[in-house]
This record gives C-alpha cells, sequence and structure tokens, in this order.
C-alpha cells in the first residue's frame, strides 16, 4: 500500500479526471500523481452501475421513473423535479386510484399511478385494509360499497376525505363534493350494517335481496339503499388542484402552469429545477405560481415579502425586497400565477430568486413579428427592425418587458425565434403600429392564446 507524504496543487495534469468538482491530486513519496484517488474497481463499479441504469431509463423509462419517484417519495423537491421529468418525457403521472393504486408508485402502461401511501392521512393499515378487500373481492364500485366492505375503524373518516379530496375515488364518481356530502350519511349507513352482521341480524332490504336470510345475502346486496345527500355541483377545478397539493404535496390531475407550458417555451423562461445552474448578475425570467407568501415588515416600516416559488419542476425561495415590492405588491398573492423578472442570489450554500418585477400570465403579452425566410438574413432588413423596435423601448429600457418574437416561414412551416432581452419593448399596441408602418407584418398576442 502507498503512503501519501504530502498535497500539493500541481495545476492542470494529463490524468482521467472523473469528475470530483475540486482538486484532490496527491503527490506520492516517488513523486508520481494520484488523480483524484480513485483506483480502477471503484471507478469500474460506478460505470458498470451508470451503464445498468442508462440501459433501464433507454428501455423501461416508465418501470425507472416509477422506482425513482417510489425511492425518493420522502424528498418533495425531488419528486416534483421527477414528476416534470416524467412530464417532458412523455409519462403521465395519474392521481391515486382506491381501484387500481398499490402502496408506492406504480407503472402502468405508458403512465405511473400515484400510490395510496402519497396521500396525507391514510396510513398504512388502512392501506393494507383497502388492498386485501380489494384482493378478496374485487374492485369497489361506489363510496357505499367501499364503507360497506372495508373496517371503519382501519380507514376512518379522515382518511376517506383524504382519499376523495385527492381524487382516489374519482372513477367511482367524479364529483368530489357530492361524495363529501355523502360520506357522512354513508358511514352511519355502513356503521350500522357493520353492527346488524355482528349480532347475526340481517338488514331488511338484505334479507329480501338474498333470500329470506341475512347469511345468503349477496355481497352487494343492499348498496342502492344507501343514504345520499342532496346533489351539489362539483368543486371548482382551482379549488381541486388546491385540496390535491395539501393532500398530495403535488398538482397531479392538473397543474395550474400546463396550459402555459408550450407557448411558454418561446419566452425560454429558467427551471426552477435548474435555478443553481444559473450565472449571477444576469436577468433571468421564470413563470411560476406562488406557492406561499410571507409578508414582511422592515425596521423602517417597508413593505417586502419571502416567497416560495413553483413550477413544473420544482420548488425554490425567492425575496421581493422593498423597491420592488412597491410596483408589484398587487401580483404577490399566494397561488397567484406570474411571469417573474430577477437574479439569482446565493447565501450560506443557498440559492435564492430576488424578484425585480413581476406580471400575471394573464396580462403577459408577445409581439409577434412575421419575416420572410429569403428577407431575414437580410442586413438591412435586420437593421430596419433593430432600430423599431429599440424606438419602442420607452425611457429606460430595463423595464421593456414584452418580447419579440420573429416568425420565419410560410404557413407550411414557421420557426419561431425569440430576440434577446436587448430587444423587449415596453407597449405592445404601440410596437405593434411602429412595425405595421415600417412595413413589417405583426401583432401583439398574449401568452395564454398563444
Amino acid at each position: 500500500m502507498v503512503k501519501i507524504v504530502s498535497r500539493q496543487s500541481l495545476g492542470v495534469q494529463p490524468v482521467y479526471d472523473i469528475g470530483v468538482g475540486h482538486d484532490h491530486n496527491f503527490l506520492l513519496a516517488d513523486g508520481q500523481v494520484a488523480a483524484n484517488c480513485f483506483n480502477k474497481s471503484h471507478s469500474t463499479a460506478y460505470g458498470f452501475v451508470t451503464f445498468q441504469t442508462a440501459y433501464l431509463k433507454a428501455n423501461y423509462p416508465v418501470e425507472y421513473m416509477a422506482a425513482l419517484l417510489t425511492s425518493n417519495s420522502g424528498d418533495q423537491d425531488k419528486v416534483q423535479m421527477h414528476i416534470g421529468n416524467c412530464i417532458a418525457m412523455g409519462i403521465e403521472v395519474l392521481p391515486p386510484d382506491v381501484n387500481r393504486s398499490l402502496v408506492d408508485f406504480t407503472p402502468e402502461d405508458k403512465s405511473i399511478l400515484f400510490g395510496l401511501s402519497a396521500v396525507r392521512n391514510v396510513g398504512l393499515g388502512a392501506i393494507e385494509c383497502i388492498l386485501k378487500n380489494r384482493e378478496a373481492d374485487g374492485p369497489f364500485k361506489s363510496l357505499a360499497e367501499l364503507c360497506d366492505r372495508v373496517d371503519l375503524h382501519s380507514v376512518n373518516r379522515r382518511a376517506l376525505e383524504s382519499l376523495i379530496l385527492a381524487g382516489a375515488l374519482d372513477k367511482l364518481d367524479p364529483n368530489r363534493n357530492q361524495l363529501m356530502q355523502d360520506l357522512e350519511l354513508v358511514i352511519d349507513w355502513a356503521q350500522g350494517r357493520a353492527k346488524d352482521r355482528e349480532i347475526g341480524q340481517g338488514n331488511l332490504f338484505d334479507m329480501m335481496l338474498g333470500g329470506g336470510d341475512a347469511q345468503s345475502a349477496t355481497p352487494s346486496a343492499g348498496y342502492e339503499t344507501a343514504p345520499k345527500a342532496p346533489l351539489v355541483a362539483d368543486f371548482e377545478a382551482q379549488e381541486k388542484l388546491r385540496q390535491e397539493k395539501e393532500l398530495l404535496g403535488f398538482y397531479i390531475s392538473d397543474h395550474p402552469l400546463k396550459s402555459v407550458q408550450r407557448s411558454a417555451r418561446v419566452l425560454a423562461p429558467i427551471n426552477l429545477a435548474e435555478l443553481h445552474e444559473q450565472p449571477d448578475n444576469v436577468t433571468l425570467s421564470a413563470i411560476v405560481i406562488l406557492a406561499s407568501v410571507k409578508p414582511v415588515v422592515t425596521k423602517k416600516g417597508d413593505r417586502m415579502a419571502i416567497v416560495q416559488l413553483e413550477d413544473l419542476t420544482g420548488q425554490s425561495e425567492a425575496v421581493v425586497f422593498p423597491k420592488s415590492f412597491e410596483r408589484i405588491g398587487q401580483y404577490i398573492v399566494a397561488d397567484k400565477r406570474l411571469m417573474i423578472w430577477g437574479k439569482v442570489d446565493r447565501r450560506d450554500d443557498r440559492v435564492q430568486f430576488i424578484i425585480d418585477d413581476a406580471e400575471s400570465i394573464e396580462d403577459v403579452r408577445m409581439v409577434m413579428v412575421e419575416l420572410d425566410p429569403r428577407l431575414a438574413g437580410d442586413i438591412e432588413q435586420q437593421h430596419r427592425l433593430r432600430n423599431v423596435i429599440r424606438n419602442n423601448q420607452g425611457d429606460d429600457p430595463k423595464y421593456a418587458r414584452v418580447p419579440v418574437i420573429a416568425v420565419i416561414g410560410g404557413s407550411q412551416q414557421r420557426q419561431f425565434v425569440r430576440l434577446g432581452a436587448q430587444f423587449r419593448v415596453k407597449d405592445p399596441e404601440a410596437a405593434v403600429t411602429a412595425l405595421v408602418n415600417a412595413n413589417f407584418q405583426a401583432k401583439a398576442t398574449p401568452l395564454i392564446s398563444a
């Protein structure tokens, strides 16, 4: 075994570097360099595991991502990041289903099914009770049948409420509000039937349907007699998403930002999962939802806020300082969907976003300029376009937030090219008028309908 006698930096060395972030070259007693001190067997093992995981991800992507989600189920940030990766890979992550879900994430054809263990307030005892009953007597067909078949001491009211609001009973009845209204009546009804069975006294309707005595009653006998509350409308879509987020930690059946994901790509916003990779002192943009807002009042009495940002890839903390809060405070509200501009701040090994400006995504607009492919590379045309845009940036270009998108091509094939941040305009309508007057085809388009 070689003994290391000293350590010193030798600069760039012609050795194989496996990617250790800092300099770990050691000088040995005979003057040779041990680069990173990674022996061959260790490197081989890492290489073999890397090959295995790459092979599984390439050939069994659904199963691989389901296993990855399960192994990271205790880390909400990582799970959200992997769910975002699933969406990018075309793999749908489905809400839990009381008739199909298992304990953990489960691959199912080209989708991944949320496990019942992901639902808050649903313990392992309740899950085991549901799975055991489902395996023995088949899938549940109604809320009444579920409550009647399971042990309501194990699967209590709180667990059933959580399953309903998380979407696990949507296949039984998609109206979650109706199920919540029915639940109390059905639980009382099911408990009464359970007591009757304990003392050997069947329900009158069970006996009639089963042929005269409680013992011969069919398993499904009497479910249609379960009480129901008056009909009510379902929850609003945003309320259903809020409840899912509260119980699962994620938006599953939909996401407030999913509808703008494709059209937003042309604006090239950053993903929050990649925030730590972004450079300092560069203005960045992101399309986010404010998961939470914590108002703060400084010693001088100025208002500011610490907010939790979220997008389809992950979460990040952000700060709105007093000067910015004075301008955009009306947007800093929980569950608000925003396009934000700001910079990355690194302190104490933490990365956060400093929000300088914000706008509701419903108000975000783009200026689209149609360019003929034959003229798009014309220097004179480019010069004219640049002058028109710069004349519509206002007194201070840093407050020009409306991006300009060049649409190159015809009706058969078109290419969208986002012009740089230095070519943003302040007033989209005025910019469109100026472009049209300069013989360019242009229009202002909202992000939502783009």
